[in-house]
């Protein structure tokens, strides 16, 4: 089993890169069989179909740990829906921000820009953590219907209205500038954090930019920009809905 678990870990790795290069639809075993070095043959003694190779991509596109080896081999071709549902729960278990469902339920707030550094670290490093699983998503949306929906009509946009509350609600008690739309404000935020935590690696140039500097440059900016300098005075219940 260690050898046949090697050689699966390795064909993962290559479906990745090239479902991530080419999208699904224009994916063929043959190519992933290329990007690998093997023959197309060798790939179905671990996985039935396309279908099945894609499924193990999404079952382990947001595990921290290594996944243990399945139950038989080769996988099997998921029934209708199962791949669907699979990223579901999968989104579901990792798309919690810790820092904003916190900030969500405080009732009251003692430091505004420690709170919104903390948020901006724990969305950038949650991107960080899965970019190659969103980029394979991101890319296979394009032709999924099913999967655009549920990665941008729910889960993204989930996102965007939980951060739209907390600018809201920060900004209504003027710990925050004033923003023209909170919802355009809380895109921007998502954004910023997605192109420097995942899409700067398809730029030669951005590319370039240590990790460690592309992470603090996201939060000095969106925290700077947001949380006036100073202590910021809470504006009382009258004033907050006069």
């Amino acid at each position: 089993m260690p050898r046949h678990r090697d050689r699966l870990d390795d064909i993962i790795r290559a479906a990745f890169r090239v479902f991530m290069a080419k999208g699904y639809q224009r994916t063929q075993m043959a190519d992933v069989a290329r990007e690998l070095g093997v023959s197309p043959g060798t790939l179905y003694n671990y996985v039935a179909s396309k279908e099945a190779l894609f499924h193990v991509l999404i079952d382990r596109a947001f595990l921290r740990e290594a996944a243990p080896p399945p139950p038989v081999l080769p996988v099997p071709t998921p029934p209708p829906g199962a791949t669907l549902e699979r990223l579901r729960e999968r989104l579901t278990a990792d798309s919690v921000i810790p820092a904003l469902e916190a900030a969500l339920t405080r009732r009251r707030v003692t430091d505004a820009r420690a709170e919104l550094e903390r948020i901006v670290r724990d969305l950038y490093a949650l991107i960080e953590r899965n970019r190659q699983a969103i980029t394979l998503i991101e890319r296979s949306a394009l032709e999924l219907p099913d999967l655009a929906r549920l990665f941008y009509g729910t889960t993204r946009r989930e996102l965007v209205a939980r951060l739209t509350r907390y600018l809201e609600a920060r900004t209504r008690r003027g710990h925050m500038r004033p923003l023209p739309d909170c919802g355009a404000a809380a895109r921007l935020i998502l954004e910023a954090a997605a192109w420097f935590a995942m899409h700067r690696y398809r730029d030669p140039d951005a590319s370039t930019i240590p990790g460690e500097v592309a992470r603090e440059t996201v939060v000095h900016f969106i925290v700077r920009a947001l949380v006036p300098d100073g202590p910021q005075r809470a504006r009382s219940h009258k004033e907050v809905h006069k």
